[in-house]
């Protein structure tokens, strides 16, 4: 016999929510994604210096190279595309 899933009504399920009540139980996460965060695979190429130095502040930070880099790239794309005079 298939398990009920419970149901709850959109009203109960934003009180829930807004009081920070676990709510996971009333989801179907079995096709969940996050919009526009889908990955593509970039190349790039950067000299040695550019590495040891990615490499150094990764390391200070506790992080993965790649991430010091997502990092950085979200942060100043945040700041180029604010607001403009």
């Amino acid at each position: 016999m298939a398990k009920k899933e419970p149901t709850i009504t959109a009203e109960e399920l934003d009180r829930r929510f807004d009081d920070g009540e676990d709510i996971t139980e009333f989801l179907n996460l079995d096709q969940a994604f996050r919009p526009n965060l889908e990955q593509r695979r970039v190349n790039l190429d950067l000299p040695n210096w550019m590495i040891a130095s990615l490499d150094q502040e990764a390391k200070r930070v506790g992080v993965t190279r790649q991430s010091i880099m997502k990092i950085w790239m979200s942060e100043r794309i945040k700041a180029e595309s604010g607001p403009r005079e």
